[in-house]
């Protein structure tokens, strides 16, 4: 399985291509998509996932791509592998958790444009999402930076588990159906 480039290296090619979008804001958008039953391929997802069909494409290799094919692997493992593209942990908590915050926005729109404005969620996935949508429109505050640190690394972990199980309902759930056809 394919690991995630540095969100520095993300961010720079973001830049460089002027997507207009944070590096954690896109991949949220990108893992939302594929979660809702999205079909992407490698050449076109920006495109796609952006409603932009003069995006660029990302060259082979390039941080872009490799995001492309870390994000859809790590999703299809069977190992719960899924990781969010954030700041380094060197990075303020601010900027940290604005990533944070800048992912669940991405996500939210990705799975809207991929499963529509009412999917069929089990009751647990309905309330993940529901609750993605409380964290992406948090104002945070800051009052104390050790409760805080551990705050948004649980935070982190709550979200990569409900994209897990919203994909689990989108995707894999849908699968399994097909099959036992």
């Amino acid at each position: 399985m394919q690991d995630l480039p540095a969100h520095e290296a993300v961010a720079e090619d973001v830049r460089r291509k002027g997507l207009g979008v944070d590096a954690s804001e896109l991949h949220g958008l990108l893992a939302g998509y594929v979660c809702g039953g999205g079909q992407v391929t490698g050449s076109d997802w920006l495109g796609t996932v952006m409603l932009d069909e003069q995006a660029p494409r990302p060259a082979e290799g390039e941080a872009l791509d490799t995001v492309f094919k870390a994000t859809t692997g790590q999703l299809a493992d069977a190992d719960f592998g899924f990781a969010l593209l954030l700041p380094h942990e060197s990075q303020s908590l601010e900027q940290r958790a604005a990533g944070l915050l800048g992912w669940c926005r991405g996500f939210l729109g990705g799975f809207g444009l991929a499963a529509g404005a009412k999917p069929p969620l089990s009751e647990e996935s309905a309330e993940a999402l529901e609750d993605l949508g409380k964290i992406a429109g948090s104002q945070l505050s800051y009052d104390d930076p050790e409760g805080d640190e551990q705050a948004l690394e649980e935070v982190a972990e709550f979200v990569r588990v409900a994209a897990l199980l919203l994909h689990g309902d989108c995707v894999l759930g849908p699968a399994r159906r097909r099959r036992l056809h």
